[in-house]
């Protein structure tokens, strides 16, 4: 298993119920074969520039794993399908 990073931003008019829920799915998604190591919520923050004419801002989310690789297929395919994903990045860290 190798060791990943994860970091995707949420709508930032999410309720905090929803936003669980959404973190709750990747942590699953990745648990299916690999090992979730830390959650770090960043909150909500301002974005660099805006998104879609309306996000100034986003709610920041940071996942720390070891996995195989098909959990990152798996991840891509939760972060294209589900709407209030506006940005992610999966980042293969360093040994």
């Amino acid at each position: 298993m190798r060791k990943y990073e994860t970091l995707f931003v949420l709508k930032p008019d999410l309720e905090k119920e929803i936003v669980e829920e959404l973190i709750g799915k990747v942590k699953t998604i990745i648990e299916a074969d690999g090992t979730v190591e830390n959650v770090n919520e960043w909150g909500k923050r301002k974005l660099a520039y805006e998104i879609e004419k309306k996000y100034s801002e986003g709610y920041y989310v940071v996942v720390e794993f070891s996995a195989e690789n098909s959990v990152l297929d798996a991840l891509d395919h939760l972060y294209k399908i589900n709407e209030p994903f506006i940005r992610s990045i999966v980042i293969k860290k360093e040994k």
